[in-house]
């Protein structure tokens, strides 16, 4: 099918311009004024902006938690994603004992084949210090299509120094990337273990157990083991000002290090650790909400560059019987995570935008353009000829007020609750193909499970 988009301003990070963009089967044919064609389907655009579709590249779809699972699959997942503009997501399978990666990696295959209705990758961590993990990292690159590696420096799965060290020799050699939960685990074990001592586990006091030294301290050591062997390295959701600073150091010095946020650490504060009952299970997250000072620092961080991407990190538990299942007056018995998938680019356009605090160009920039370099999304993150037709036809002007009734999530809360958005998608196009459109007063999904397809990746 082939689609013609008249009057729109297309958007790209470098520039903004008033033109026609011209879709034909999966690709972009032609960016131009004044197109004429013989399209199947031609859209007026006037008055709304043209978006390559954004890219989350931090998702938990299907994750298991102990006795749990996060409760979007790939179907319910994408489709949350698709009605939010996000038209790719990037995975984190993890090897259960004996698995090697290609097995986990086939695993999320299973689990995704036939149900994504966006396109999909996967990031396949090395959660513990496996001398055959390490030594498949080459083939995951060369073969497996899949050259980004997810370790944690916290939690049970945590990897030590030497394994990190390990893993960025390699992927140093053979053209991959690292990817770091910065966390320091003895300080986070120290804090809770005094916490617990002096009989302070109540909800409150889950940011105490997390301090923000925590992150400090491991983003700077994992920049120091980075530069010890000339490898690249991303930071996932960073929260503070103080790590922040060591990411912009190391990058005035030379060191290839790439930093994400994601919404909640920039329009959330640890002030809804204080709130009534139960209602601060919402907001344990790890790392935790940080404070206004550090919520501004990562924007600025995004507009100066410091920060490339943002993404969600979105790993969704409910609220009553997931959130509560282990009990209600310990935050170490509340499994962390937020859902967010859906909600990522109405709220960089309505907080960030709107609000003055990044441009346009800026938005795509971290929601498509950097992601789709960083992570070897070739034919992604761009309204250019030869480039995937994943289009989001956007409407800058459209009110919406958030809640998880008006969302496709699969999760009975919102952590965005009551937030007033300016600007929302009007129609969300995956390789040519509609997949979401605004219908009475929110998003609907018109998609097709199994739409979405692999996308093998390579990087430098």
């Amino acid at each position: 099918m082939n689609i013609l988009i008249k009057n729109g301003l297309i958007v790209n990070a470098g520039e903004s311009v008033r033109a026609d963009l011209y879709i034909e089967e999966d690709k972009i044919k032609a960016v131009a004024s004044n197109i004429t064609s013989n399209a199947d389907e031609a859209i007026d655009a006037e008055g709304m902006y043209v978006l390559p579709g954004a890219i989350d590249p931090h998702t938990h779809i299907s994750m298991e938690a102990g006795e749990i699972t996060t409760k979007d699959d790939f179907k319910s997942g994408t489709a949350a994603a698709a009605c939010g503009g996000i038209t790719t997501i990037l995975d984190f399978p993890e090897p259960a004992e004996g698995e090697t990666l290609l097995d986990c990696i086939e695993r999320k295959h299973k689990l995704a084949q036939g149900e994504a209705a966006v396109d999909y990758s996967f990031h396949p961590s090395i959660t513990r210090s496996s001398s055959e993990l390490i030594e498949e990292v080459e083939r995951a690159i060369r073969d497996y299509g899949t050259p980004t590696f997810k370790i944690y420096m916290a939690y049970d799965i945590r990897a030590d120094d030497l394994t990190i060290l390990k893993v960025l020799q390699k992927t140093a050699k053979y053209g991959g990337l690292v990817m770091v939960h910065a966390e320091n685990h003895s300080i986070i074990e120290f804090m809770t273990h005094k916490l617990a001592n002096e009989g302070r586990t109540d909800l409150r006091y889950h940011p105490e157990s997390r301090p923000s030294v925590a992150e400090e301290e491991a983003v700077s050591r994992a920049i120091k083991l980075a530069e010890l062997t000339g490898a690249g390295l991303y930071i996932v959701h960073l929260s503070t000002r103080d790590a922040l600073a060591k990411i912009r150091e190391a990058r005035a010095r030379g060191v290839r290090v790439f930093a994400e946020t994601c919404p909640q650490y920039l329009l959330l504060t640890e002030e809804k650790y204080e709130l009534k009952g139960f209602e601060p299970a919402k907001y344990i997250i790890s790392p935790p909400l940080r404070t206004a000072r550090d919520n501004s620092a990562l924007w600025n961080g995004i507009k100066s560059g410091d920060i490339q991407v943002a993404a969600t990190d979105h790993c969704p538990f409910d609220f009553k019987g997931m959130k509560d299942r282990y009990g209600k007056k310990d935050f170490r018995k509340v499994p962390n995570g937020v859902p967010g998938v859906e909600t990522l680019l109405m709220l960089l356009h309505s907080e960030g935008v709107v609000k003055g605090k990044i441009s346009l160009g800026k938005m795509v920039e971290i929601l498509s353009t950097n992601p789709a370099r960083i992570f070897g999304l070739k034919e992604k993150g761009a309204l250019l000829p030869g480039k995937d037709a994943d289009v989001v036809v956007f409407d800058p002007g459209r009110e919406f007020t958030i809640d998880h009734r008006k969302l496709h999530m699969n999760v009975d809360y919102n952590p965005y609750k009551g937030f007033k958005i300016t600007g929302m998608p009007h129609l969300v196009y995956s390789r040519g193909r509609l997949v979401a459109k605004w219908e009475g007063k929110k998003m609907q999904f018109v998609g097709n499970p199994g739409w979405g397809r692999f996308v093998r990746r390579s990087i430098n």
